[in-house]
């Protein structure tokens, strides 16, 4: 087990470190692409854009520019931005991580646990009404817009019914984990549910669909012969064998959600996370907050990778040996 998480994690860094290269190329090395016209602004003169690119080194070959770029951004932590002069990019970044580490943990609970219970009470009762139902309603969750089922929520518990039912619900916004447990939940708490209904009926359709596979397997077969009951069929046999999919959904949504594709959550419920900070460096083509946003979700899409491989070998023990 120890080698496979060893070879796992040397994968993971040579990942980061191509994507590291590729968006640095892309950003900074494309013919066309000039920071310093950037950094200097429109109708600068030729003296002040060869002083431009001697002070921030874009004078000097490709690799030592990388060599610069990922020394600031890493080692140093002083790489500022190009639009807001003398704003550090590393700061932006960790104010904006907790905003969005809180939204999707909290929501990858509630997808999760209504995901489950739906996909293995569909499971439960095929043949049933039950079945039929439960995939509808994950029908419906996954059609929702996140967008237009934020706004909805927020015309319900910010307008309509805020005087009535929604009285505890706090303006838009964010409030940190230091105000207290309560104030940061009750702002949470409408985001959470949002982002939960696409991803609950997702999961809940896979799962019931992986479940119902395992369910005619041989193995299956055979503990029914042997008199195991069905629900322990049911939990430990069929379900244990679709947790694999999950795992790999999951790991692969949670990392992306990390990364900053909670952006459409966090604009519509007003919270500054990293996928707002993403967004609104590419509007304004602020070259080092975008190679730091990057990094940062290029980061916890491999670790979160690098998490479901070592689960697959945990709930597989052949995968150890690929």
């Amino acid at each position: 087990m120890l080698r496979f998480a060893l070879k796992r994690a040397v994968a993971a860094v040579l990942v980061l470190f191509a994507i590291s290269v590729l968006v640095f190329l892309i950003f900074f090395a494309t013919p066309g692409a000039d920071p310093a016209a950037r950094i200097a602004g429109r109708n600068a003169s030729q003296e002040t854009l060869a002083q431009v690119r001697e002070s921030f080194g874009f004078d000097k070959p490709i690799p030592v520019q990388y060599a610069l770029m990922m020394r600031h951004l890493f080692i140093d932590r002083d790489l500022t931005s190009f639009v807001n002069r003398g704003v550090e990019v590393i700061p932006q970044i960790k104010q904006a991580i907790p905003i969005t580490l809180s939204l999707v943990i909290g929501a990858a609970i509630i997808w999760m646990f209504f995901g489950i219970l739906m996909g293995v009470a569909a499971t439960a009762g095929r043949g049933s009404a039950v079945d039929p139902l439960i995939m509808i309603i994950g029908v419906i969750g996954v059609s929702l817009p996140v967008y237009w089922l934020g706004e909805v929520v927020n015309l319900m518990t910010q307008s309509r019914l805020h005087d009535s039912l929604f009285s505890w619900v706090p303006p838009l916004g964010y409030a940190p984990l230091s105000d207290g447990v309560g104030p940061w939940a009750s702002h949470l708490i409408m985001p959470w549910m949002t982002l939960a209904v696409l991803y609950a009926g997702i999961y809940a359709r896979v799962l019931r669909s992986e479940m119902v596979g395992a369910m005619n397997e041989e193995y299956v077969r055979m503990a029914r012969a042997k008199g195991i009951s069905e629900r322990r069929v049911l939990w430990r046999h069929a379900f244990r064998t679709s947790l694999i999919a999950i795992v790999s959904l999951f790991g692969l949504d949670f990392g992306a959600l990390i990364g900053g594709a909670a952006l459409l959550t966090e604009v519509v419920f007003g919270l500054q996370g990293v996928g707002k900070l993403t967004y609104d460096s590419l509007q304004n083509f602020d070259l080092p907050v975008i190679l730091g946003c990057v990094m940062y979700a290029a980061f916890f899409v491999v670790l979160a990778n690098f998490l479901v491989d070592l689960v697959y070998a945990l709930l597989d023990p052949r995968v150890r040996h690929v």
